[in-house]
C-alpha cells in the first residue's frame, strides 16, 4: 500500500480527512488560492470533479498562502469563497504549508514523488496540480498554468486504462 494512504489531513471544516479514504481512487490533488490569477481554475477543477467523480475520480483542494499572500482568509472565508464564487463541491481542505521547513507531510510525499523541472522538488506557485493513480502514485505533476480541462486526458487513462 502506498505511504500516501498512511497521511491524514484535515477538512476545511476541521475533521479528520484520512487519505486511505480514497484508496482506489483516482486523485487529483492541487495547492489552491483564492486572490490569484489562477483562481478562476476552481471553475475547471470543478468540472473535472463533476464529470468524473462517479467514475471514482477525486479533486483535493488545499489552501496555501506562501506565495504573495493570495489566500489570507480563514477557513471559514476560503470555503464560502470557493462554493459562493465557482460552485466547489470537491473537498477543500485546511490551510497547509508546501514548501520549507512547515511543509505537510502529504507534500512531502508528492514532490519526492514528482519533482518538478530540472529536478526541483518545490512548489513554484498556487494551482501546482499532482495526479494520483489508484494505488496512491504520483503519475504527474502539472504547472499552475496548465488548465483542469488540459488534465482530463491523463484522467480519463487512469479511470479507464483498458480503453
Amino acid at each position: 500500500m502506498s505511504r500516501l494512504y498512511d497521511i491524514t489531513c484535515q477538512r476545511i471544516t476541521g475533521e479528520d480527512l484520512p487519505l486511505s479514504t480514497f484508496k482506489d481512487k483516482v486523485l487529483l490533488i492541487v495547492n489552491t488560492a483564492s486572490k490569484c490569477g489562477f483562481t478562476p481554475q476552481f471553475q475547471g477543477l470543478e468540472a473535472l470533479y463533476e464529470q468524473y467523480q462517479a467514475q471514482g475520480f477525486e479533486v483535493l483542494g488545499f489552501p496555501c498562502n506562501q506565495f504573495g499572500s493570495q489566500d489570507p482568509g480563514n477557513h471559514e472565508e476560503i470555503q464560502h469563497f470557493c462554493q459562493a464564487n465557482y460552485g466547489v463541491t470537491f473537498p477543500m481542505c485546511a490551510k497547509i504549508e508546501v514548501n520549507g521547513p512547515n511543509t505537510h507531510p502529504l507534500y512531502q510525499h508528492l514532490k519526492a514523488q514528482a519533482p518538478g523541472l530540472l529536478g526541483s522538488e518545490a512548489i513554484k506557485w498556487n494551482f501546482t496540480k499532482f495526479l494520483v493513480d489508484r494505488t496512491g502514485k504520483v503519475q504527474d505533476r502539472f504547472a499552475p498554468s496548465t488548465k483542469p480541462e488540459d488534465i482530463a486526458p491523463a484522467i480519463q487513462k487512469l479511470l479507464h486504462p483498458d480503453g
